[in-house]
């Protein structure tokens, strides 16, 4: 049995932001994959930035409405959606207001990345796995798309692994150029815990302030393939997904990498069921 449901969680995504290499990619390759007769659904942050009237984004008040506590603070999730009409593509968009109300992404005016940067990773990708829950689907592949998407791996692997929405899924990560410098703080592990994390998964990056490197190096543990995103990567990162073990896919240029996906989806898939 080959993959036939595809999760893509996007970093950033046309037109709802600027163009940039990871927003055209998540524009482009969910409906690529469409095309080629999977069912997919697409997962994106609502960064302030993004004109909510412009680009006619509603919430969806049936899946609204969880709490998620991080650092013992409540947060609730709020589901937003928007279509792309010409490509018949539904966008959901992870929202909350402590998170994703200011007007710039991942930095602040000065190019300062902002200090909870690891908080809001953490709320985005349990918020979009809770609700594909909801959304009843289950996902046989799961790509996710730039660092602030690469804690799916995870929870997908330590706290949903029995859940019968994830048991069976695949997690295939692509790194990108588009490298954080300010390091996670040093309690970035205890906030990232929920049961069915131990202590033994969080051990090397435990009580650390945690870099680009690190934190990717740390994502690749739970993932089940690696795409390199960007024609240059940070170097460190790349060799270690060349060396660890996992199915990896190197550079593609625009006009090959639809169809090079789309293979090593079934690549991963049949590496990881063997």
């Amino acid at each position: 049995m080959k993959a036939t449901k595809v999760l893509f969680i996007s970093q950033e995504l046309m037109p709802y932001l600027p163009e940039s290499e990871i927003s055209v990619i998540g524009r482009q390759l969910p409906q690529g994959i469409q095309d080629k007769g999977r069912e997919i659904r697409t997962f994106m942050p609502k960064f302030g930035c993004i004109n909510e009237r412009r680009n006619q984004l509603h919430e969806v008040i049936r899946l609204s409405g969880m709490n998620m506590i991080i650092d013992d603070t409540d947060h609730p999730l709020i589901i937003k959606v928007a279509s792309i009409q010409s490509a018949r593509m539904q966008i959901y968009f992870i929202d909350n207001e402590d998170y994703f109300q200011r007007k710039n992404m991942t930095q602040d005016d000065n190019g300062v990345d902002y200090a909870d940067n690891d908080e809001r990773c953490i709320f985005f990708a349990r918020g979009v796995l809770e609700t594909v829950k909801k959304l009843r689907w289950t996902p046989d592949i799961i790509h996710c798309h730039g660092w602030f998407t690469a804690l799916a791996p995870i929870y997908i692997k330590k706290v949903y692994s029995e859940d019968p929405f994830f048991r069976n899924s695949k997690v295939v990560m692509s790194v990108y150029n588009n490298e954080f410098t300010s390091k996670f703080r040093a309690n970035f592990s205890e906030m990232l815990r929920l049961d069915g994390i131990e202590d033994s998964d969080i051990a090397d990056i435990a009580g650390k302030e945690i870099s680009f490197a690190e934190y990717n190096k740390f994502a690749m543990k739970f993932a089940d393939g690696v795409i390199q995103g960007s024609e240059n990567i940070n170097e460190e990162v790349k060799t270690h997904a060349q060396t660890c073990g996992l199915p990896f896919l190197d550079f593609k240029n625009p006009d090959e990498y639809i169809d090079a996906y789309n293979e090593f989806y079934d690549v991963v898939w049949e590496n990881a069921n063997k």
